[in-house]
């Protein structure tokens, strides 16, 4: 598997736009992080960008992973209404055993349910299984987030159980997360299709 994280990977079909997170856009989504903090209502560690000094947090983590080598974020521009809309990323990549996860995605509420996710999810799931070759790709989610996990199991998630209390909630109590997966060979005989018909 190759993948260069040093590398501007651009994402792109007729709706969304995904380009590599940088500084810039802390200008692009600090009227959601004042206006919206709601949006990261079920957010942990270095995942909560409510108000401008996590904002800054936010972006500043993404990009030291980048750096590491071990996530790569996107920001999301929206064709359809010419707005940056969110943000995207891929995190726990494993190259050896050719797997990662998909996460730290939140949009703004005007771009919540219309469809801007689906369009997303094909764009990393196509790059993860097509060109990078990733086998499995693997989505976590707080087990009383039921949006998020309505919104995984519309794209072709299976999920795979409930780990308990494997971490800190930004109110302090422990959260339970709800593990989610598409495997490669389910990609290409189902999910694949059945995500574009969707689009």
């Amino acid at each position: 598997m190759i993948f260069d994280f040093n590398k501007d990977y651009i994402l792109e079909d007729e709706r969304v736009i995904l380009m590599p997170l940088e500084v810039k856009h802390f200008d692009d989504f600090l009227e959601f992080s004042e206006k919206e903090p709601e949006i990261w209502d079920y957010s942990v560690l270095h995942s909560d960008a409510a108000g401008k000094e996590n904002l800054k947090d936010y972006i500043d983590f993404a990009l030291s992973c980048r750096k590491k080598g071990s996530e790569y974020g996107f920001a999301v521009f929206d064709k359809l209404k010419n707005k940056f809309a969110g943000s995207t990323r891929f995190y726990n990549i494993d190259l050896d055993e050719n797997s990662l996860e998909i996460g730290y995605t939140w949009y703004g509420k005007e771009f919540q349910g219309t469809g801007l996710n689906k369009h997303c999810k094909y764009l990393l799931l196509e790059f993860a299984f097509e060109k990078i070759e990733i086998e499995r790709v693997g989505f976590s989610a707080d087990s009383d987030n039921s949006k998020s996990i309505a919104a995984m199991k519309s794209i072709g998630c299976t999920i795979e159980g409930t780990l308990r209390s494997t971490m800190f909630k930004k109110n302090g109590t422990r959260r339970n997360s709800t593990i989610l997966s598409i495997l490669k060979n389910e990609w290409t005989e189902t999910v694949k299709q059945n995500l574009k018909n969707k689009l």
